[in-house]
């Protein structure tokens, strides 16, 4: 190279590096600066959150971090123990737990009625002081009982506790469970029957968890049966069916769909996953659930 092209080289050389080296921008430098993970832009047509059983490995702690992370409002069946680990990164309890007996003993027996009394009128004052919305509630099973006397009773015991859960602007919301699979002999497993319950309750502040998968396992025909009892449904589960696991392309039901549904209906409520992740990144599967929800 002849001397004065090479001295020209060397110089544009120099000068090049003098000004990334102003702006930062080696990428020597650039590699050793730690990176942020920022939020996930989520659409806001829909409220999400996650179910905490479906995550125990982890630590409240750990999961409020990631659910903050993926853009999440909350996390579900979080009890007073926990509320202040959610408030501290930003999070609400979407759907409170605590005050129920179990999924087996629940409204539809009387014998029952004077310790869910008791605990729900315990539990509905900490939920609204906590500025919480939603508590569990479940039907119980059948043992031999009827619909109709099962919805009696239901109604005799859930009409002690709605003037109190009025009066703290809280909402009982019953969920409705499978009894093929998952939850043998269980009462509430039809929305037709929850819809009734809530009709013959006639408050705004009883409404019906509509768990996706569970509902697609004991009656399917998903879509219809939203629009046709979305005023019924406070809150919604979903997880892939058949198993219960990732709600991706495995499984049966076709999430996109269903959420369009539930959005054209108004609905202000939250979607909560509450799947059980097979694969080895259980936080990748939440976040692909999430976004496969987010329409």
């Amino acid at each position: 190279m002849p001397e004065n092209n090479r001295r020209n080289a060397i110089k544009g050389i120099l000068a090049t590096t003098a000004a990334l080296t102003a702006t930062g921008s080696l990428s020597c430098f650039a590699q050793n600066e730690p990176k942020t993970e920022t939020a996930y832009q989520l659409k806001g047509n829909l409220n999400h959150s996650v179910c905490r059983w479906c995550f125990n490995d982890l630590s409240v702690e750990e999961l409020c971090v990631a659910a903050k992370g993926m853009g999440l409002k909350g996390i579900d069946l979080v009890g007073p123990k926990d509320w202040p680990t959610l408030k501290k990164h930003g999070l609400i309890s979407t759907m409170c737990n605590g005050a129920e007996i179990s999924l087996t003993e629940g409204f539809n027996h009387p014998q029952y009625h004077a310790t869910l009394v008791k605990n729900y009128s315990d539990m509905i004052p900490l939920v609204a002081k906590a500025g919480y919305t939603n508590l569990i509630c479940f039907s119980g099973n059948r043992n031999g009982m009827d619909d109709e006397t099962g919805l009696k009773n239901s109604v005799e015991g859930l009409k002690k506790l709605l003037p109190l859960a009025e009066k703290h602007k809280v909402v009982l919301v019953m969920e409705l469970l499978n009894s093929k699979v998952n939850h043998k002999d269980y009462m509430c497993d039809r929305t037709a029957w929850g819809a009734e319950l809530a009709k013959r309750l006639g408050s705004e502040n009883f409404k019906l968890l509509y768990d996706i998968y569970h509902m697609q396992i004991d009656e399917g025909n998903v879509i219809q049966t939203i629009r046709e009892n979305h005023q019924y449904i406070g809150h919604y589960h979903t997880a892939g069916v058949p198993g219960r696991h990732e709600i991706d392309d495995t499984q049966e039901l076709n999430y996109p769909a269903i959420m369009r549904a539930i959005k054209a209906t108004g609905f202000k409520g939250f979607v909560a996953q509450e799947f059980i992740p097979e694969a080895k990144d259980k936080l990748a599967s939440l976040r692909k659930a999430v976004q496969i929800c987010d329409v």
